[in-house]
């Protein structure tokens, strides 16, 4: 087999395994319906792999030993910190302060890293990065709720009330302390029509359902509504 033959098929096998592991990551994400999809990724996964085989093999093909000093690795270098917009962009800030879309983010900044392995032939390195990253997303988790303290099982819940000016707000912190809520926030203000808002940042475990929460907040005297938010 010529050489040229043999480096279109190391050529090939690189981009092809790049585009795999770059599927697996993306299915992750669009599984769960995140923005990072399965197209995104494996773009973001083959690019980084073309991009560091073209910064090795231009190493070869146009130093002059000698001459010339070239860093076989420079452009892969910039990927790293060129997919960082792309991870800026799915992060994003909801209106109730909550920052989401850091994981995400990671794992467009992995589907780089993944890239960037397979194009240097670092394959066994790169399926079994994608592996760890895959179990640590989805397999860790569950068992660091099953085995781990009490706070990994918990969630918390944004909570706004608005309540009649006459209304005593000590009836909704005795509907939270019967469903042995704890809070962790508390906001009161005025509104017009001699109304008062109460919004809550409150921890509830992962059993207790939301809906249950609303029809205890809803059920107390002078309140007109009630809105609960999971975080």
């Amino acid at each position: 087999m010529s050489l040229s033959v043999f480096t279109t098929y190391d050529f090939l096998l690189k981009l092809g395994v790049a585009l795999f592991l770059g599927l697996m990551i993306g299915m992750d994400r669009q599984l769960k319906h995140k923005p990072l999809g399965v197209k995104t990724s494996m773009v973001i996964s083959v690019a980084s792999c073309l991009i560091t085989i073209v910064s090795i093999e231009s190493v070869h093909r146009f130093s002059l030993p000698g001459h010339t000093n070239m860093d076989p690795l420079r452009l892969a270098a910039q990927i790293v910190s060129g997919v960082g917009f792309l991870g800026a962009g799915v992060i994003l800030r909801r209106s109730n302060d909550v920052i989401s879309g850091l994981t995400t983010a990671s794992m467009v900044w992995a589907a780089s890293g993944l890239g960037i392995a397979v194009g240097a032939g670092f394959y066994f390195e790169a399926v079994t990065a994608t592996i760890l990253i895959i179990l640590a997303i989805n397999l860790f988790p569950i068992i660091l709720r099953l085995v781990g303290p009490e706070s990994l099982r918990q969630r918390d819940l944004s909570i706004k009330i608005v309540v009649e000016g006459g209304g005593e707000l000590d009836l909704v912190f005795k509907q939270i302390k019967h469903l042995e809520l704890q809070v962790k926030r508390v906001k009161v203000k005025d509104l017009d029509n001699n109304l008062q808002k109460l919004e809550m940042m409150i921890t509830a475990s992962e059993n207790t359902y939301t809906t249950d929460i609303y029809s205890l907040l809803k059920a107390v005297d002078h309140v007109i509504s009630v809105e609960v938010e999971s975080r």
